[in-house]
């Protein structure tokens, strides 16, 4: 029958089609690079702030006023004989620990250099935790702040960068301690005292940056606060491939008018950003991770890129900060460096959860991960949680996928009499398509319900796919037994397989169609559809699996049902 074979082809080139969209929406294969890079020493690279030419707003903050040809200084110009006496090479890092984080803060400008994730692994083979901020001869990834301008301690004219005192060298959120503020202080040499305050809280990845200025001197004091995100081109270490396919690697900023904008490394060199913003963020996003600068709310922002050699700059310039003589004044912004997680994200900034890249099909994978999450919180399992989803979502679609198969298993039950058409009419084909029409219509049959379950699961299928690509839960997430990274392929392929002889198993269940080339696509699915699940994490093929086998079960059921139907009427 003609249109069989044409929903047959359909259904199967949707069903490509979706997959490699799925696989290729908003991602990118990017080459894997072995990340080697250690805490800084100051015999490598020194992370000093900048002007970077970044456009100072006036002070009203409506247009530029103007550029500075500002760099940051050269690695080695701030050098630790610009310091005070009794600084030695070994503590030019200050040390930064509490229960999320292990941070090192360059006393060379202040700047965030290094940040190791406590709560997550490097790999799943190795317990050393994840490092998210790097500046290293190999890799560099930097949190910077700095007060540049007219005054501003780190801008180009002074040559180098503050070097800023602490009162130790390492700091530790304590037990029972639910705050830990590190204050490092710089004093101009004429007078004016500047505080960089770093502010932490307990199970928070958000850090608080602010710059307290006392202006001791005879004369105003202005400068302009920056908060930039400084990174090189180096492949994402912690990006997980999934059929070889890795996460969007690259700057989003948000504003009020474009909420979610994406710049790759090839945008940021093309174009280069120079945009004000008010109440924004801007964020440099990598698999499950990321680092963003919110800037104060009602404060406009000059959002800005550009380039510092080979490294990319992202950040924003307030309006200029005027201090009168004997006057104090307080300016900074908020950085969260860590996880892509949902809540977190949206307690941080508005629409900075929409990191967290679900997809075109966000508003079913938004609803699937809340209630994967939610059983998660009743049996502590994510693989337990992805079968009782499957239940649920199967529990949803009972009656759809139970009048299909009542349709196939009609169908099965008429076999004989399309056979015996199939032999009266085989070489008229238009009469043939018109008997089984027929029969199909007195039988009260749907001959395209056999497609139905398959392509309803289709959404659910691809969105459950960006829930376990893009959920940090899920990374190295252990089910049970061999599969210890439901986020991943089947290392053994043992899941891929079962889910193939279930789908094989299924399809014995359903009439074999009366065209020959239908009948032959039908056996071959099992086997392209185990090709195509080799690869897929092992959390997706556990969901196709358990539906298989509930489908096989509903589908037996009735099939005997309607046998036995079907018998009782020729008796």
């Amino acid at each position: 029958m003609d249109i069989q074979r044409i929903v047959l082809f359909a259904g199967l080139a949707i069903v490509s089609y979706l997959m490699v969209l799925a696989w290729n929406e908003d991602y990118h294969q990017q080459p894997q690079a072995t990340e080697t890079a250690q805490v800084a020493s100051p015999s490598n690279t020194s992370s000093t702030s900048g002007d970077d030419g970044m456009v100072l707003p006036e002070q009203n903050g409506s247009t530029a006023a103007g550029t500075e040809e500002f760099s940051t200084p050269e690695s080695g110009q701030a050098t630790v004989a610009a310091t005070a006496e009794g600084t030695t090479v070994e503590d030019q890092f200050v040390t930064v620990r509490t229960d999320v984080y292990d941070l090192t803060i360059d006393r060379v400008s202040g700047n965030l250099v290094h940040s190791s994730l406590l709560n997550y692994d490097k790999s799943l083979n190795s317990k050393e935790p994840l490092k998210l901020l790097t500046n290293t001869e190999t890799r560099t990834y930097v949190l910077e702040s700095g007060l540049i301008g007219q005054d501003g301690p780190d801008s180009q004219k002074n040559g180098t960068a503050p070097v800023y005192q602490t009162a130790a060298n390492q700091y530790e959120l304590e037990e029972g301690q639910d705050q830990l503020t590190v204050d490092l202080t710089f004093t101009t040499d004429n007078g004016v005292k500047i505080t960089k305050r770093y502010q932490f809280e307990r199970d928070s990845y958000e850090i608080g940056v602010r710059y307290l200025v006392e202006n001791n001197s005879g004369e105003p004091w202005q400068a302009n606060f920056t908060g930039k995100i400084v990174r090189d081109e180096a492949p994402d270490p912690t990006s997980q491939a999934s059929m070889g396919i890795r996460a969007y690697l690259g700057m989003v900023m948000s504003s009020p008018e474009d909420p979610y904008e994406k710049f790759d490394f090839d945008d940021l060199k093309e174009n280069r950003v120079n945009q004000q913003v008010t109440n924004g963020w801007l964020a440099f996003l990598q698999h499950y991770f990321l680092s963003a600068w919110i800037p104060e709310r009602d404060t406009p922002a000059q959002f800005q890129s550009t380039q510092r050699g080979p490294l990319h700059v992202m950040g924003f310039v307030y309006p200029a900060t005027t201090v009168a003589p004997g006057e104090t004044a307080d300016v900074g912004a908020t950085a969260y460096v860590g996880p892509k997680i949902i809540d977190r994200l949206e307690a941080v900034a508005p629409n900075l959860d929409r990191t967290v890249d679900f997809g075109w099909l966000f508003f079913i994978s938004l609803p699937l991960f809340y209630i994967l999450q939610w059983f998660h919180g009743l049996v502590g399992n994510w693989g337990v949680s992805i079968i009782l989803l499957t239940v649920l979502v199967k529990g949803v679609f009972f009656h759809l996928s139970a009048t299909s198969y009542r349709s196939m298993a009609k169908m099965r039950a008429v076999a004989p009499q399309l056979t015996r058409l199939k032999e009266l009419y085989g070489d008229d084909r238009q009469r043939m398509s018109q008997e089984m029409m027929a029969l199909y219509k007195r039988e009260k049959i749907n001959p395209l319900g056999g497609c139905l379950p398959i392509l309803v699961q289709m959404p659910v299928f691809i969105s459950l796919y960006w829930v376990l690509f893009e959920s940090v839960q899920l990374r190295h997430a252990p089910f049970m037994l061999w599969i210890n990274d439901l986020s991943q392929m089947d290392p053994y392929f043992i899941l891929p397989i079962l889910m193939g002889a279930s789908m094989f198993l299924q399809m014995h269940l359903n009439p074999t169609p009366p065209d020959p080339m239908q009948a032959k696509i039908m056996k071959m699915m099992p086997l392209i559809f185990t090709v195509f699940f080799l690869w897929f994490p092992a959390g997706l093929v556990l969901y196709w699996l358990v539906n298989n086998i509930l489908s096989i079960a509903q589908q037996w059921y009735i099939t005997r049902k309607i046998e036995a139907e079907v018998a009782g009427k020729k008796h």
